[in-house]
């Protein structure tokens, strides 16, 4: 059903593109019940994937030609068999568009090339198929990661194209005038990949469900993630920019809501984790309304550092939000003198103090920038 829908809404996969055995995908629509509809395009870019399984096989090289020239007049004319065509690379794609790897297939296969012809004349190659992958895609190969797609416009040649055969023309020798020999088209090459999609952006908000981050993203960018008075609200990680004088852009992602005991994978666990590992620096949203907030801190560097050893170590901001209800303004003294360091407190749904926070923001980004310009490094762009 999802293959078939897959095949029909992209025509065959647009660029060239089909699946490995084109009779299953018919076979399958065939045996759809009737009356049940395809999702359509709109509906498939709702789920979020951010890990794929994709068996990709290059195109096969034609073979070579064997054969003679013959003309009028020309009885001895010697082997003019050509060369077949080297088969089609398979080509992941950063697309700045894309957000999620719901798009991309299980399996591809890349163009054949074709045989070898008469008169010397070669086979044509095959075209590449490009695979189009969202920006920050990890491509692993047995459990070791091969390519770091995390700029635009890289590329990765995820299979090769076989070479094509040679035709009796290139067997040509002093030694042997009149050679009858041609080789096949080799193979595409063939491999298991899996895609993980880590988002990228300079600023994460990490905190536990409900705490806020949502309504905090939304009242600094045009990210519009769900807002509910309930927890888990969030389950995609959502990108907001926030726009600064002189073209300046500051990427934040909201993290779904992270519980005690995530680095084990308890609730969403380690399959949103992974998303916070590329952000540059950290926003700890607390909800100040809650008895003993400094816990929350204590709990949520827990969890990043069982994680991932140094990363509650990266720069951060701690915010306070819910600065508007009472109780928030009771525990704010006491959680600025247990911490000891900046706490930013505001309230994402009034707006209250939200510039202090844009200001902070500007700075650690331009802190962040410097450091990686002068390890040598380019600092994200947006």
């Amino acid at each position: 059903m999802i293959a078939a829908g897959l095949w029909a809404r992209l025509g065959g996969l647009g660029r060239g593109g089909r699946l490995l055995s084109a009779n299953c995908v018919a076979h399958t629509r065939h045996q759809e019940p009737q009356g049940k509809k395809l999702l359509s395009e709109k509906k498939l870019k709702r789920y979020f994937v951010d890990h794929r399984r994709v068996c990709v096989r290059g195109g096969n090289g034609g073979n070579g030609m064997s054969c003679f020239h013959s003309e009028p007049r020309k009885e001895f004319g010697g082997p003019d068999g050509g060369d077949g065509g080297s088969g089609g690379h398979i080509i992941l794609r950063v697309d700045r568009q894309m957000k999620s790897l719901s798009s991309v297939l299980s399996r591809y296969q890349g163009f054949n090339g074709e045989d070898g012809g008469r008169k010397n004349c070669y086979g044509r190659n095959g075209r590449p198929l490009y695979v189009q992958v969202p920006l920050g895609t990890l491509v692993k190969e047995g459990g070791e990661v091969v390519a770091d797609l995390c700029c635009p416009g890289d590329e990765y040649v995820a299979a090769l194209g076989g070479m094509g055969g040679k035709g009796n023309r290139f067997f040509l020798a002093n030694d042997n005038r009149a050679p009858v020999t041609c080789t096949p088209g080799q193979p595409g090459q063939e491999r298991v990949l899996l895609l993980e999609l880590k988002t990228v952006a300079h600023a994460g908000l990490v905190g536990f469900p409900n705490a806020g981050k949502s309504s905090l993203l939304r009242a600094v960018s045009n990210a519009r993630p769900t807002v509910a008075p309930y927890p888990f609200t969030t389950l995609n990680p959502h990108v907001g920019i926030i726009h600064y004088e002189g073209y300046q852009q500051i990427a934040v992602a909201d993290i779904p809501g992270i519980i005690r005991g995530a680095h084990r994978n308890r609730g969403l666990g380690l399959a949103f984790l992974r998303h916070i590992e590329r952000c540059h620096f950290l926003l700890f949203v607390v909800d100040l309304s809650l008895p003993e907030p400094w816990t929350q801190i204590e709990a949520l560097k827990y969890e990043l550092e069982k994680y991932g050893k140094g990363l509650s170590e990266r720069p951060h901001v701690i915010v306070g939000n819910k600065a508007d209800l009472p109780e928030a303004r009771a525990h704010l003294p006491e959680l600025r003198a247990r911490l000891g360091q900046r706490v930013i407190a505001l309230s994402a749904t009034t707006g209250q103090n939200l510039e202090e926070l844009l200001l902070h923001l500007k700075e650690l980004h331009d802190q962040v920038a410097g450091a990686e310009l002068s390890q040598g490094r380019e600092s994200l762009r947006w």
